[in-house]
């Protein structure tokens, strides 16, 4: 055995204890650079391991780009202690009410002594008695207890600490505070009665002690055998030089009797600390020679003993995570100066993770029992002196990074009792405040892989909603669900497919299927028999308007019993203003229906050569209307068409759309010759979804009256689809929607955990119940809220009696704000899949929705109101960048107030919108007589494509908007009575139709401003090829002047896809005219 330099190796361990332990003015890199060339000269294979990582580490070569890693997993990192020379090693009271640490602020002692700080009051108490060195200090599992090495004993203690100041005073400091000194002993003291008793009462060092869980045993590091059996003659040599040579691992019973040792090797073993299962023990083993130190893992009996890392540089402080899926430790594999924290899982199955980008110090972490902030010594203070940090830990992503899922669970289990089994234990980890650690889980479920983006009526939906009502469930509210669930199905509509009967036949030639032609969704169905074919030019009719004469492409010509050829869109080469007056008249069910009105056999559409679309051929999908046509409407390729003018001697298609696309009209004609028979079979598909229903209920029994408080769970699914953004190449990817909706779940689930937890402790008494909802459906036209209305409406009209009286008429509005989200007819439910206006106007303006009964009329015979008092929706709430936009303000007069008083202790910037009628779940409510408000943190750019994903969100910052929404609920439920209901005037309906033209701007409501506020554009669309950025305010468009969303959606149904037209902007001070070419949607 080698025996080593005394003085370099003694700085190589004492590193690792004296970064928080000696006086700050060490300066830490000149010893690190002794202990560097000590290895050099003599390790070459352990500095070669070591040296691993030998480029420049990003905390110097980027220092930005690090302090933005660190966010990753560390969120909200403050300075928790300040007293004192410095502080460090801080551990949690098992329930997290207490933190044990050691400082060096006693006046009179230049050592370390032990407090424990209440972190309920912040109440401060010295537990240690003031003379002597103390360390590692841990609190008993009933919080009555605290255990701690010290050598209070000593009879040289206090000659020690003036011997210490004399040393200081003179100019010099010791390099070295930590000695291993033989007088460490371990000291119990009952909090009590402030008694002391030595536990361990034996020669050597005795120290680094930790209780186990249950409190019935102590693992710590000892030294003691070098004390009670002869050593060899290296053994001597070697602890002459280092007394750490010889420390080892003991476990004892909590009385300190049955003294075990569980390690038996040369070199420094040290730092124990018990797994959250109490069955194993984490510490760090450094070699003999003292220049590497790894983590390791064994038995509470010293069996089974495991090497975690192998990193090849000084890893240690290990500690668990609560989970018990992993540990956090120290390492300076990074530079000898450059500590980190870092992860390892506790099966060493993953490479290790890196936390900490802060060069300096950074270790001795602890994670609080619930997992979610983790406390750790450090020296990046303006001092650089070491004190305690605390910071929020993103634990979801810990398991991320590490590759840890539940993934098993949900594919080794049925999958809904897989989901429900993980909501139940997720409830065992959230706090009951609001905490952006419980987003994290919520969001970090309901966006996994297995749940494939949660389309309504999948099995991922089935596990999303698993997963809710089994952590509502876990809350201990109430099923309110259908036949005693907390699941309220639904069937809809989920898509359009080609049923087995479909042909296409002129004459004898007899036309492929989704290659020459190919039906629409809304197409009739049956054997329609052979007839003749004539040409309409672009199908439409429009009025007289006072700029423009009527356009009319059936003048003069015989359509009846006849199939009519027409475009696809509108005149390609008119004017804005003409494109305006056309727009509704160019939609396709539009053109069908004067079709039909003629008394024609059906309707055939050839898109024509000029038209700049993507596809010949109408996609097959639902439009968002599931009324059907009589008449059969086919779409068919440009050659199709051209084969028929060819046979009947007349014009190529090209020239006959160049002659119309000037706007002049032209009669139409016959193609003499031609017959066409069809078999249209279009299957509309049905599905299942369900609602999530749970009730917080007042009393024993239901409440007559109910708050709503609700989010909507599903998302878009994998793959296409007509309400995707995605880029071609993201075309086939999971669509996640973390802010869309996984945040306003998480939300909500916050807010059901906080209410039922002030129920629970009796701080909250209810006037009314609060019914929690996920529902279903929003997605594709709001359909699980607009089933749960139209249920609640019949249940409370009927079973509990409760009508709209005399009473409860709703007033007028004094004032309404802009009419976001409007419909094509009044009182039809905005759908987001079709009315964007809050993210992507341009792809929602002028389509039409399914249409439903308005509400409003005489007697609001279909009012759910004051049965269900107030809606409260939780919409995309994960993005709050400067403020979180309120919306439905002027459903009710005092939702201004109750803001004002429930956001003080908030403290949000928040933006008040007056608009009832929502592209979200909450219009399905007020359009029902209900009071409603909407939280939502504005667009942007991932909105709807695959890159909404839980990175991406301020986890933050929805925790405080639950926060507010929170507080607003639990003021309604209390409240004497519901909120006034205020009627706002139905969206005037649109003359604009369906927009084909794309800009790819993303608006921002978070404003109040004249023009459109853009927080950016799509990258690579037509506004960022532009140079539009964010903060722009668009005024003027193709030169139409634009005061708000809806003069820009008017200009944009103007535009002529591929022209290159002007838009002007405000930016800054300054007003800047760009040139932009719009693109194409279809």
């Amino acid at each position: 055995m080698k025996v080593i330099d005394k003085q370099t190796l003694q700085r190589s361990r004492m590193l690792v204890c004296n970064l928080r332990e000696t006086p700050s003015r060490w300066s830490t890199l000149a010893a690190l650079m002794v202990i560097a060339a000590y290895q050099w000269a003599a390790l070459p294979v352990a500095t070669h391991a070591f040296q691993g990582d030998p480029e420049q580490d990003i905390t110097e070569t980027d220092p930005k780009a690090a302090a933005k890693q660190e966010t990753l997993l560390l969120a909200n990192a403050r300075q928790l202690t300040f007293e004192g020379r410095r502080a460090g090693e801080g551990y949690f009271s098992a329930d997290g009410s207490q933190l044990v640490f050691q400082s060096e602020r006693q006046q009179g002692n230049p050592f370390f002594q032990i407090y424990v700080m209440d972190l309920e009051t912040g109440d401060l108490e010295r537990v240690s008695p003031g003379h002597g060195k103390t360390t590692c200090a841990w609190i008993h599992p009933t919080g009555k207890h605290v255990l701690f090495a010290s050598t209070q004993d000593d009879p040289a203690a206090k000659q020690k600490q003036k011997d210490e100041y004399a040393m200081r005073e003179s100019g010099q400091e010791r390099r070295y505070s930590w000695d291993y000194d033989e007088h460490f002993e371990l000291y119990h003291l009952d909090k009590a009665t402030g008694e002391y008793r030595n536990l361990t009462n034996a020669p050597g060092y005795d120290a680094e002690a930790s209780w186990s869980p249950d409190g019935k045993l102590i693992a710590f590091t000892s030294n003691r055998l070098a004390y009670q059996k002869p050593m060899t003659a290296d053994e001597k040599k070697n602890f002459a030089i280092d007394p750490a040579y010889m420390n080892d691992i003991y476990i004892m019973n909590a009385d300190g009797s049955n003294v075990r040792q569980l390690t038996a090797v040369h070199g420094y073993d040290g730092g124990p600390f018990f797994s959250p299962d109490g069955k194993r023990i984490c510490w760090r083993r450094f070699t003999p020679n003292g220049a590497i130190a790894e983590v390791w893992t064994m038995n509470i009996d010293g069996s089974d003993q495991r090497q975690l890392t192998r990193l090849g540089a000084m890893s240690w402080a290990p500690f668990y995570h609560p989970s018990g899926e992993y540990l956090i430790f120290t390492t300076n594999r990074h530079g000898f100066a450059n500590f980190e924290l870092y992860l390892i899982d506790a099966e060493a199955k993953s490479t290790p993770v890196r936390v900490s980008y802060t060069k300096g110090f950074d270790g001795l972490p602890a994670f609080t029992p619930d997992g979610k902030r983790l406390a750790w010594t450090t020296n990046r203070t303006p001092s650089k002196r070491s004190q305690i940090f605390i910071a929020n830990w993103d634990h979801e992503r810990a398991r991320k990074l590490l590759g840890l899922d539940d993934a098993d669970r949900v594919a080794s289990t049925p999958g809904a009792d897989a989901a429900s089994a993980i909501g139940r234990s997720t409830r065992e980890q959230t706090a009951a405040g609001f905490s952006a650690a419980d987003i994290i889980r919520h969001v970090g479920f309901l966006c996994r892989e297995e749940l494939q983006g949660r389309l309504t009526g999948t099995p991922g939906e089935k596990l999303a909603t698993a997963y809710v009502a089994a952590y509502l469930d876990s809350l201990g509210l109430k099923p309110a669900g259908d036949k005693g669930t907390f699941f309220q199905e639904f069937e809809f509509t989920s898509g359009v497919a080609l049923g087995k009967k479909n042909s296409l036949v002129s004459g004898k030639k007899v036309y492929q299927l989704n290659k020459d032609w190919k039906p629409l969704s809304f197409s009739g169905e049956g054997d329609f028999k052979p007839a003749d074919v004539v040409f309409a030019g672009y199908g439409m009719q429009a009025r007289k308007t006072k700029q423009f004469d009527e356009y009319d492409s059936y003048v003069h010509l015989d359509v009846k019993g006849k199939w009519v050829v027409v475009f696809r869109y509108m005149p390609e080469n008119v004017t804005p203003e003409r494109r305006q007056q056309l727009s509704r008249a160019s939609q396709l069910r539009f053109k069908a229906t004067v079709a039909r009105d003629k008394g024609a056999r059906g309707l055939i559409v050839v898109t024509g050569p000029n038209a700049k679309a993507k596809s010949q051929l109408v996609p097959l999908r639902l439009d968002g209307i599931l009324a059907g046509s009589s008449l059969p409407v086919i779409s068919v390729t440009d050659g199709v068409v051209q084969s028929w003018l060819d046979a009947s001697g007349k014009k190529g298609l090209k020239a006959l759309q160049d002659k119309l696309d000037t706007g002049s009209l032209a009669m139409g004609f016959a193609l003499k010759g031609v017959q066409v028979a069809a078999q249209v079979e279009v299957n509309r598909v049905k599905g299942r979804g369900r609602n999530v229903l749970a009730r917080l209920q007042s009393t024993d029994k239901p409440s007559d009256q109910v708050i709503v408080v609700g989010a909507h769970v599903d998302h878009l699914g994998k793959g296409a689809s007509s309400s995707s953004l995605a880029r071609d190449d993201e075309s086939q990817q999971i669509h996640f929607g973390a802010d869309d909706n996984a945040s306003g779940v998480a939300a909500v689930l916050e807010i059901a955990e906080y209410l039922s937890n002030q129920k629970a402790n009796g701080k909250l008494k209810l006037r009314r119940d609060v019914l929690f909802a996920a529902w279903s459906g929003e997605e594709l036209g709001l359909l699980g809220s607009d089933h749960f209305v139209k249920s609640y409406g019949q249940h409370a009209h009927h079973a509990s009696g409760v009508t709209a009286s005399a009473n409860n008429q709703p007033a007028k509005a004094a004032a309404s704000g802009p009419q976001t989200g409007s419909d094509t007819g009044p009182g039809a439910p905005a759908t987001k899949a079709e009315s964007q206006e809050k993210t992507d106007p341009e792809k929602a303006a002028g389509k039409e929705k399914q249409a439903t009964q308005n509400p409003h009329g005489s007697g609001h015979t279909r009012s759910i109101y004051p049965a269900v008092a107030a809606c409260i929706n939780m919409d995309m709430v994960g993005r709050l960048n400067k403020t979180v936009v309120l919306q439905g303000i002027g459903s009710s007069s005092i939702w201004r107030s109750e803001l004002e008083r429930r956001n003080a202790p908030v403290g949000l910037s928040i933006t008040l919108q007056e608009d009832s009628y929502l592209p979200t779940d909450a219009k399905s409510f007020y359009s029902y007589g209900v009071p409603v408000l909407s939280a939502f943190t504005g667009s942007h750019s991932e909105y709807h494509t695959p890159r909404d994903t839980p990175d991406t969100l301020n986890y933050e910052g929805a925790a405080s908007i639950a926060r507010l929404m929170g507080l607003v609920t639990r003021s309604l439920a209390m409240r004497e009575s519901p909120p006034d209901y205020l009627e706002q005037a139905a969206p005037q309906e649109r003359t604009g139709g369906a927009l084909r033209a794309y800009l790819g701007t993303i608006p921002d409501y978070a404003e109040e401003v004249k023009g459109v506020l853009l927080s950016g554009a799509r990258k690579g669309a037509p506004a960022d090829k532009a140079g539009i950025k964010p903060g722009d305010i668009i005024i003027g468009l193709a030169g139409k002047k634009i005061e708000n969303i809806y003069d820009y959606t008017q200009a944009i149904s103007a535009l002529k896809i591929g022209e290159e037209t002007s838009i002007m902007v405000q930016r800054g001070k300054k007003k800047l005219t760009l040139k932009i070419t719009p693109g194409s949607r279809d």
